[in-house]
């Protein structure tokens, strides 16, 4: 005889595999920021008022998110069977509705309003009074689920063998479906991959061609402190660009748009490698704190506003690759020339409109990206922008070629202008790779994978080495 119980399914990571309460917190933190902290603040102890307050102060789109795949397989056998798909949740009842409307569900939802905070007992009490005592299934994923469970007829436990033992100990039927998270998913949230960026702090190091061992291993502390530090703003950004990721063709496979780690998890992982980041940082030096902070404020500026603020979110990523090279000086306290600065910035400008660039080509229409102020239209301007950051990353290259500082470090002057040649060839390469959206969405991700490209850079650094006498240096001190 086939089972007609209703299928009752909390929702958040059961059939979600998010948290409502924690994405409508991170869009307000995007969409409302000043006052989603002060909703957070004024109701930190009033659960029900809370998601009110912050489902009032959002919008967000419940139909993108993550369904627990083996979740929504029960839900289409129990549709199968003619059986009546309930979503029960602590969530705001608003969301909860609408979420039940975007997947066919009942429009019998239990859910949470600005008084009450349908969890636990309550939501169990709200179920017996509907379906009679034993007259539903329930499908949940928390310990605060067991007093649910003991009222249903069968207890399906998302990811939660303790409770599972618990209502099998208890006589229950239970169906236990696997959940959770896994530290590699965590691992990839971090973004190492991403790390590779922070060699540019060894950038005062090989300009200034200071290598002694302890210079080395303070400039390689500093790595690991941006590296961190780093790694704590692109989880701070991938929370706040939850819905824009899943509108992503490739983004939305991110472990945290795709419900692979909970929201919760990667907030604590953010905290802990960010207090990394700054107990390296103050082991170094103060001036190294104080930037690693400057970093971090300019990099959290740029998550919450100013990514989205045309041009000025291109600046921005320039000005932190830029401050960079400035972090590198002060953790190895070797001297930083303005040239290389007024090099570093426009050439990065012009890398930052080639990540926009790549953006937009590979954009299927030409409206403007999720999260972005740019589209295609905007490629001429891109254009134009990226070649003026050639010219003048080129023009500080040459002119620097004539202070007194160049004159000491690199003494066959004519092949530092030679340099010029590799290096423009590589900005040319990669505005033109961008252009036609033949590169990564990341330029200096792609740029360490270019094999070409690295040729480019490596005869570059060769010619540089060679005007500054080293590898004579090197071979004699070889030779002994």
């Amino acid at each position: 005889m086939a089972d007609t119980k209703p299928l009752v399914l909390d929702v958040d990571g059961t059939f979600l595999r998010t948290d409502l309460l924690f994405e409508t917190f991170w869009a307000g933190l995007g969409q409302a920021p000043l006052a989603t902290i002060r909703a957070c603040f004024a109701h930190l102890t009033d659960p029900a008022r809370l998601k009110a307050e912050l489902v009032k102060l959002t919008t967000i789109r419940t139909d993108l998110m993550p369904v627990a795949p083996d979740v929504a397989a029960l839900v289409e056998d129990a549709r199968a069977q003619g059986r009546e798909v309930v979503l029960a949740s602590a969530s705001n009842a608003a969301l909860v509705e609408r979420l039940a409307a975007d997947h066919g569900l009942s429009d019998r939802v239990f859910a949470s309003g600005e008084a009450l905070n349908l969890k636990g007992p309550r939501k169990a009490a709200a179920l017996v009074e509907a379906f009679g005592e034993g007259g539903f299934d329930y499908a949940g994923n928390d310990t605060v689920d067991r007093a649910v469970w003991q009222h249903a007829d069968r207890a399906i436990v998302v990811g939660d063998p303790a409770s599972a033992r618990a209502m099998e100990a208890a006589g229950k039927d239970v169906i236990r479906i696997d959940g959770g998270w896994s530290p590699r998913g965590v691992a990839k949230a971090l973004r190492p991959h991403q790390w590779v960026k922070n060699v540019l702090l060894f950038v005062p190091v090989l300009a200034a061609h200071d290598f002694q061992l302890s210079t080395l291993i303070a400039v390689l502390l500093g790595m690991i402190a941006f590296s961190f530090a780093a790694s704590s703003i692109y989880v701070v950004n991938d929370l706040l660009d939850l819905e824009a990721d899943r509108l992503h063709v490739k983004k939305k496979h991110r472990p945290f748009a795709s419900g692979a780690v909970p929201i919760q998890v990667g907030m604590v992982t953010g905290l802990l490698v960010g207090g990394a980041a700054l107990a390296i940082a103050a082991l170094l030096s103060p001036a190294f704190l104080a930037v690693i902070v400057g970093y971090m404020v300019l990099s959290l500026a740029y998550s919450l506003k100013l990514k989205r603020l045309r041009w000025i979110d291109i600046a921005v990523l320039a000005g932190l690759y830029t401050i960079r090279v400035v972090a590198g000086a002060f953790a190895s306290g070797v001297e930083v020339s303005g040239y290389l600065l007024a090099f570093i910035f426009p050439a990065f400008l012009t890398l930052g409109c080639v990540k926009r660039l790549t953006e937009v080509t590979l954009a299927e229409g030409d409206e403007r990206l999720p999260g972005r102020g740019y589209g295609k239209p905007d490629r001429p301007d891109l254009l134009n922008v990226a070649i003026l950051g050639i010219v003048g990353a080129l023009l500080s290259f040459f002119l620097y070629s004539f202070t007194d500082q160049a004159r000491m470090l690199y003494p066959t002057q004519w092949l530092v202008w030679a340099a010029l040649v590799p290096i423009t060839w590589w900005l040319v390469r990669m505005l033109r790779l961008g252009y036609y959206g033949k590169q990564d969405h990341d330029p200096i991700v792609f740029a360490m994978k270019d094999k070409r490209g690295l040729g480019l850079l490596m005869i570059a650094i060769a010619m540089l080495f060679q005007a500054a006498g080293l590898w004579e240096k090197w071979v004699t001190a070889a030779l002994g």
